[in-house]
């Protein structure tokens, strides 16, 4: 059963893989804001996936995300995501990103609560369109 107060943590560490220059993003090499984007999913949709019914999971449809303070090479990204708000199959998550020196992004995201095989097929069924 899915309430507002579910929790999920995810930390990664940042590498020339996940750097601005790497993702496409900028010129630095620094945590970039697509790799930011993709923790914070991450961390939201697997902190509700064990409430789910077998054969269902959750896709992004929203962001509302800034991203505060650069994270050099070497350092740790940890992500903090809680589920504010449950309205049918909507879920509305805050999110946050630390590195050691603090705060570097927070913001809200929603998914929404899908049949897996089912959206995979219509997705799938575009290509054939």
């Amino acid at each position: 059963m899915l309430e507002a107060g579910i929790k999920g943590t995810q930390e990664v560490k940042v590498t020339e893989e996940n750097t601005a220059l790497t993702m496409g993003s900028g010129t630095l090499k620094v945590f970039a804001t697509p790799s930011m984007i993709a923790l914070m999913e991450k961390t939201a949709w697997q902190s509700v996936a064990p409430h789910l019914e077998e054969g269902s999971g959750t896709v992004g449809t929203q962001l509302n995300v800034s991203h505060l303070s650069a994270t050099p090479l070497g350092m740790t990204v940890r992500c903090e995501s809680e589920l504010t708000e449950v309205d049918g199959r909507k879920l509305v998550f805050k999110v946050a990103a630390y590195d050691d020196a603090g705060l570097i992004g927070e913001g809200t995201h929603e998914r929404f609560i899908v049949k897996n095989e089912k959206f995979q097929a219509k997705a799938d069924s575009k290509a054939n369109a």
